[in-house]
């Protein structure tokens, strides 16, 4: 019942002059974000690929569909709770998978985590995190987490990455598929401005023992070093910072450097196919799920594979430009799928009554990704944690303004074409 006990409370604070500190409306959200963030942090947050038409694309198939609410049914007691890969969860949202939240917050996915705790929403770990998967599996307590898993070029680091996940107390893998290659993204190209190469979003790989082993024997790629200027001088200095070794010891090491370009030799692999998944079966008992499938033919060969879960995924249009919306791309994928693994959707969900229509479409849970990050920009853990009481609270009164009082009463019939 957080929807009434949620209003309830905003319109009390009301009467004595306080207004939420975190905006509501989702547009004041991202502009609170952006007087925060620094402007290429903004940008690299915010970024689509190439006119960022799919990022509209999937704002529109939301609008497309339209709920038609039922009257004179007892909704007075309503439950929210769903059930995923066998545990029961008290709403059908969970944060995806953000990299580079330092970006947003120097606290990063460590203030994501406490506000996952409190919220009991969980949380899907990030390959591109900014703090290692243990230093966030420790703020979140007993609180349900996933991992996010690139496939790199290096299988021992793959299965690193999974075998640490799994000691982290993880319940899933996330295999994200997608992007094998960054896309084309003109907000991030034209302050040609990339996180990575200045040493942030790589704390799982400098905390792995394979990774450093990989740096030992191979050695950094033979790249000539920046031109001695200020901008080189402070990218330096951000590398260094972020190798976990103590600055004075890495910055006379050159590790910092070393581990950046390390990463950018063996952090994507294109020529990841169909045949390499059992690879990871073989270095995992936990559940996988494939992430950046919006072809029914792929979701059904992803049952056949074995996979153990579908999330419908365009990376919130940041991959590629002219993609198929994730809320059209559903209904097939659902359909291919036919109740064997549970299918997710991602990319797009900007409110309570947008995961209420993707649930009457046949997911089962909705992702929740830039809304998140622009709440940490805004009030740190306080703000991500703001930011999920208002999307449970829109669910919850949505659900029952809709005239349903459990998640099973959502179905196809309670939507209608705009």
């Amino acid at each position: 019942m957080i929807g009434i006990a949620r209003q309830t409370a905003i319109y009390l604070a009301g009467v004595t002059g306080r207004r939420p500190p975190v905006p509501v409306d989702t547009t004041r959200l991202e502009a609170g974000a952006r007087r925060a963030m620094a402007p290429e942090a903004f940008a690299y947050v915010a970024a689509g690929a190439g006119t960022e038409d799919t990022v509209a694309a999937n704002r529109a198939a939301f609008a497309r569909r339209r709920i038609v609410p039922r009257m004179l049914r007892d909704v007075s007691e309503r439950d929210t709770s769903v059930e995923l890969l066998g545990r029961r969860l008290e709403s059908p949202f969970m944060l995806a998978p953000v990299g580079v939240l330092e970006l947003a917050h120097p606290d990063a996915d460590l203030a994501v985590a406490r506000a996952a705790r409190a919220t009991g929403v969980p949380m899907v770990l990030s390959n591109q995190a900014s703090k290692p998967m243990e230093a966030c599996a420790e703020a979140l307590g007993d609180s349900p987490r996933w991992f996010q898993l690139y496939w790199s070029t290096r299988d021992e680091l793959v299965a690193s990455f999974a075998q640490r996940a799994e000691r982290s107390g993880c319940e899933a893998i996330v295999i994200t598929l997608d992007t094998t290659m960054l896309g084309w993204r003109p907000r991030d190209l034209t302050p040609a401005y990339l996180p990575f190469l200045r040493g942030k979003g790589i704390a799982q790989y400098t905390s792995d023992p394979v990774f450093r082993r990989l740096m030992a024997e191979d050695g950094g790629e033979d790249t000539p070093a920046p031109r001695p200027n200020l901008k080189a001088v402070k990218t330096l200095v951000d590398m260094t910072r972020a190798y976990p070794d103590g600055f004075l010891k890495t910055l006379g090491s050159g590790q910092g450097r070393a581990a950046v370009q390390k990463f950018v030799q063996i952090y994507s692999r294109p020529s990841l196919t169909w045949e390499q998944l059992p690879f990871l079966r073989e270095h995992t008992s936990l559940p996988i799920l494939l992430k950046g499938i919006l072809h029914p033919e792929d979701a059904a060969r992803a049952v056949e594979a074995g996979m153990d879960g579908i999330i419908v995924s365009n990376h919130g249009g940041r991959q590629v430009d002219g993609a198929i919306a994730t809320l059209d791309a559903l209904p097939a994928v659902v359909k291919a799928v036919a109740d064997r693994v549970p299918v997710l959707l991602d990319s797009g969900v900007r409110s309570g009554a947008d995961a209420f229509k993707a649930l009457a479409l046949g997911a089962r849970a909705v992702l929740i990704g830039r809304p998140y990050v622009y709440g940490l920009a805004i009030a740190g853990q306080d703000g991500v944690q703001a930011v999920l009481d208002h999307y449970r609270a829109d669910f919850d009164l949505t659900m029952g303004l809709a005239g349903c009082r459990s998640i099973a009463e959502i179905g196809p019939d309670a939507l209608t074409a705009a």
